[in-house]
């Protein structure tokens, strides 16, 4: 009998305890039997579901590549560089000896870049330094394909140029109406080093990029795929083929690819191509005004708020737009079309963008007063490229 109570003091009793215990918490609070299979299932979906751009991230590009490449082009050009010639070689006696004109005058001096095909026809954009000067442009395609090349029209003040070539049944890259974002992916197609076309991939690292001393009008892409000498006038292209950018310059110290390239945006360059088409040139907006941007120093000086933000007006065209609107030298430029004026560079490049005729809404400050006016735009003179 000791031995059988024994057995139900010490097993029996606290079995059943146990089952009671375990059957209350089922009924009256199941969720803390379910709490480490809910923190499993919740690192299941951490490891599991992923934001929508990551599972739509291909694992190959190739059909973007297949899209876009056959419209990129390699670019050779020849240019006859003359030599100057020693005075020696025209001495009789010089000449006794070793004949006349013993060194040419000339040489053939070859370079490479890259191009995009934008229309069927045979329009072929690139950077204007990569044809600039040269007496034979060579456009060699995908398929195999040569051509030689005539310059419809160049745009120096952005770097483009504009090629013509005759042959039939040319691809056309593909333009995107979507905007490009920091981080996107995107890919770099063209003839680095003449090694033949090459592809490489990247993110889009910043937008808007200016004051970089490559041109008068700058509004770079910065991206890091890799860009090297050749890649001039190449394809920037997006995960789905499409072209944003216009390969045109690197960042570097040892002349190869430090992962910070400039590429101009899409819109930029299709505008371009369209005015030269149509005009012969770039059709820029013009406002007949000369802009400081007010710093603190200047400001205080002024005897204006340190804190304003704005263009101050230091130069003013006669009968030009500005004149012609009511904006006097002083005056401090606020907003234009209804954007923020606090870096001169990029209203330049909005004023720029306006077409001629167009009418530009101007905000500015005049004797401590916040004014409007407007301006038609007229169309800017073009000016030379700086070194």
């Amino acid at each position: 009998m000791r031995s059988v109570s024994s057995l139900v003091h010490y097993i029996i009793i606290p079995a059943l305890v146990g089952c009671i215990v375990a059957l209350s918490i089922l009924l009256w609070a199941p969720s803390l039997s379910t709490t480490n299979n809910s923190d499993n299932g919740l690192l299941s979906d951490l490891s599991t579901e992923e934001p929508s751009s990551l599972r739509s991230a291909p694992y190959s590009y190739a059909d973007a590549v297949d899209m876009a490449a056959p419209a990129v082009v390699n670019i050779y050009t020849r240019t006859l560089v003359q030599r100057e010639r020693h005075p020696i070689f025209d001495d009789p006696l010089f000449q006794r000896y070793f004949g006349k004109n013993p060194q040419p005058d000339a040489r053939i001096q070859s370079s490479l870049g890259s191009g995009v095909i934008m229309r069927e026809d045979g329009y072929v954009l690139t950077n204007n330094h990569v044809i600039n000067g040269a007496d034979e442009i060579v456009v060699a395609l995908r398929d195999g394909r040569e051509a030689n090349a005539t310059v419809v029209g160049t745009d120096p003040e952005s770097d483009m140029a504009l090629l013509k070539i005759n042959l039939q049944d040319l691809p056309a890259i593909h333009l995107t109406d979507n905007r490009l974002r920091i981080g996107d992916v995107v890919l770099a197609i063209g003839n680095p080093f003449g090694v033949g076309q090459t592809v490489t991939l990247g993110i889009v690292s910043a937008t808007g990029r200016n004051q970089l001393g490559l041109s008068i009008y700058e509004d770079y892409i910065q991206t890091d795929a890799a860009i090297n000498p050749g890649n001039s006038g190449g394809a920037l292209v997006n995960a789905h083929g499409e072209l944003v950018g216009l390969n045109t310059a690197i960042f570097s110290k040892s002349g190869g690819s430090q992962g910070i390239g400039f590429a101009i945006p899409a819109a930029v360059a299709s505008r371009i191509v369209d005015d030269i088409i149509l005009h012969g040139g770039a059709i820029r907006g013009w406002l007949g005004i000369e802009v400081q941007e007010s710093t603190p120093s200047l400001l205080e000086a002024l005897g204006l708020p340190k804190a304003l933000t704005g263009l101050i007006v230091t130069g003013i065209d006669k009968d030009g737009p500005a004149d012609k609107s009511g904006l006097s030298v002083g005056d401090i430029i606020t907003k234009i079309n209804q954007q923020e004026t606090d870096d001169a560079r990029k209203t330049m490049n909005q004023i720029a963008a306006v077409r001629p005729g167009e009418v530009v809404d101007v905000e500015y400050l005049h004797g401590g007063q916040v004014l409007n006016t407007k301006a038609v735009a007229g169309q800017r003179k073009r000016q030379r490229q700086p070194n």
